[in-house]
């Protein structure tokens, strides 16, 4: 394993609790990824924040992994994680597995085992086919990118 995972300090926070700098650095992130490197204009403030819990991975004092967890009924009829991100600074080493191995955990310890389901980019598919996740969708466009929907059966 490589060390940097090794050394990555995860915190699980809702909303509420998330600090202005914490709540900043996770904007800030999404913000880099979703919209600046990936070129596409989209409301990432979508009023489904207030209701999840963040999963915050940190190297130091850099954020450099995120997901969004939001229980079952709130958005889809499953749990599921949303918002996936890492660093562009950190990407290769195995954190983008790791974060969605956490996350997974974590769905579970809060919702139960129940089914997961992910809005996962396209290209992507293959990622998250190792964890465990089946295609249940057609492709379907958002914001400019292919997207598929997946769902991880419960345990």
């Amino acid at each position: 394993m490589n060390n940097k995972i090794q050394h990555i300090n995860w915190a699980l926070k809702t909303f509420e609790i998330l600090t202005p700098f914490e709540l900043y650095d996770i904007l800030k992130l999404r913000s880099k990824v979703f919209v600046v490197e990936q070129n596409c204009v989209f409301l990432d403030a979508d009023s489904k924040d207030q209701f999840s819990y963040h999963l915050l991975g940190f190297i130091e004092n850099d954020l450099v992994a995120y997901t969004r967890l939001i229980a079952a009924g709130k958005v889809y009829n499953y749990a599921s994680i949303g918002r996936v991100v890492t660093s562009a600074k950190y990407r290769k080493l195995g954190i983008g597995k790791a974060l969605m191995q956490v996350s997974i955990k974590k769905c579970y310890e809060l919702f139960g085992e129940v089914p997961i389901k992910i809005g996962a980019q396209l290209y992507l598919k293959n990622f998250y086919e190792l964890l465990g996740f089946t295609q249940s969708s057609q492709v379907y466009d958002e914001d400019g990118i292919d997207h598929i929907e997946m769902i991880k059966p419960a345990p």
